[in-house]
């Protein structure tokens, strides 16, 4: 007799990982909370969570939103200005500091120095979600308007959620000297012009982003007591390191401290639970048939197939048959997720 003879079989790797159909992989976490289709869900995070507020509404469970466009505006413009794409109009947040001074920023007990960026085309933007406005904010107090009927919807969602669905993306980000403030893109990618004596690189370590995601969780509890929190690490690879290391080594680490970070997180924060939405389409059982040709892009079978887990793991539906084919519109909807980091390639073209 051994520690191991009467484990299940999710505990072997030659029946749980090598023994299965790559499609069929379902790592779903042992610990979990029920979804109900009347549950408040919110979203944030890297690009790739835009891919479970999408999947949650198609699978009729409600995607929570607190800031909407205006009354007549038509989708498209809508989605063009970033409405809906989030439960609030943040854009993407790539770091575990991100969405701590955005919480901090909602309750006014944070004002970063930082209020606009200039476009070279004379336009404002929020350095903040630079890309919420591509026509741009014609001067600084259209920009301070939108920013606190936004602050107003972000503290909204936090004090009303059910359910926060986070993804960690990235490790690395660039912070404004003068207080720390944390930005979503360089300056100068999107708006603004980058001066080493105003900006610093910042890349995290596993405590930097254990002790922020940490610290505002506690913060989340305190006015929301009833709040559940479904963690995930995005699997898109970095487009761009500034680190002094070739891009592969940058991404290995980021994916690695934002996954050791997150166990930490689950460990001590028993409201808080990990997905592994990750671990789903890296997996070596896929070999690499979850990626598009650029090997940094997600198909829409590896969106089906996480969310298919989720779905599964945290509501009460039925059990929804494997696809092995995704549909065409899955493709467009693949093609359409915004991601603010996609501006540094095109700042260089």
């Amino acid at each position: 007799m051994n520690p191991y003879a009467d484990l299940p079989a999710e505990r072997f790797w030659r029946k749980a990982v090598a023994g299965v159909a790559p499609f069929a992989l379902a790592p779903a976490p042992s610990s979990r909370f029920t979804i109900g289709p009347e549950a408040r869900v919110a979203t944030a995070g890297s690009c790739f969570a835009q891919h479970v507020a999408r999947a949650l509404t198609r699978a009729g469970f409600g995607h929570y939103l607190t800031e909407v466009g205006p009354d007549g505006m038509a989708p498209e413009a809508a989605a063009d200005r970033q409405y809906g794409i989030y439960s609030a109009r943040y854009g993407n947040i790539y770091t575990a500091r991100q969405i701590l001074q955005l919480f901090d920023r909602a309750w006014g007990t944070y004002a970063p120095a930082l209020s606009t960026w200039t476009r070279p085309d004379g336009r404002l933007v929020d350095p903040f979600r630079p890309g919420i406005e591509p026509a741009g904010f014609a001067d600084a107090a259209e920009v301070e308007a939108d920013r606190r009927r936004h602050l107003a919807a972000v503290r909204a969602m936090f004090e009303s959620l059910d359910v926060f669905v986070f993804t960690l993306g990235l490790t690395e980000g660039w912070m404004h000297r003068a207080d720390g403030a944390m930005l979503p893109v360089a300056p100068g990618v999107i708006g603004g012009s980058f001066d080493p004596d105003a900006y610093a690189f910042v890349n995290a370590r596993v405590g930097d982003v254990r002790d922020d995601m940490l610290t505002f969780l506690e913060r989340l509890f305190a006015v929301n007591p009833a709040a559940r929190v479904i963690l995930t690490v995005s699997p898109v690879p970095l487009i761009a390191t500034y680190a002094d290391q070739h891009v592969l080594v940058s991404n290995t680490y980021s994916k690695a401290a934002l996954r050791a970070a997150a166990e930490e997180i689950a460990a001590a924060e028993p409201r808080a639970v990990y997905f592994p939405a990750y671990e789903i389409v890296t997996s070596t059982a896929n070999a690499g048939r979850y990626y598009e040709d650029d090997l940094r892009s997600v198909t829409p079978s590896a969106v089906a197939h996480v969310m298919r887990v989720f779905l599964d793991a945290f509501t009460a539906r039925a059990k929804a048959p494997i696809l092995t084919q995704p549909l065409g519109s899955e493709y467009r909807r693949a093609a359409s997720v915004i991601c603010d980091e996609e501006a540094i390639e095109r700042s260089l073209a």
